[in-house]
């Protein structure tokens, strides 16, 4: 059984103020994730779940997918051990 990871993805481009925090916490919810995605002064949301990597991993093509509300130019994703301190995910 694979470890839980922890994905901390940032997103550049029109993601403040269009609903996206809400739809990455709906597909958050759908796949089973923990975390939050929270937006940033310099217009970035920044998305933290933790769960099995390979539904880490759906959760970040989905916000490559396009599919987002507003535009998403640019994802940076990194991957590390989960801390387990997230129950839930909420938008901050």
């Amino acid at each position: 059984m694979t470890q839980p990871q922890r994905l901390s993805a940032w997103v550049h481009g029109h993601v403040q103020g269009v609903g996206f925090r809400w739809w990455t916490r709906s597909r958050a919810l759908e796949l089973g994730l923990v975390g939050y995605a929270s937006n940033h002064a310099d217009g970035r949301v920044h998305v933290v779940a933790e769960g099995p990597p390979e539904v880490l991993e759906l959760l970040v093509t989905a916000l490559r997918s396009g599919e987002t509300p507003g535009r998403v130019d640019l994802v940076v994703d990194e991957f590390a051990p989960a801390r387990g301190d997230h129950a839930g995910f909420v938008e901050r």
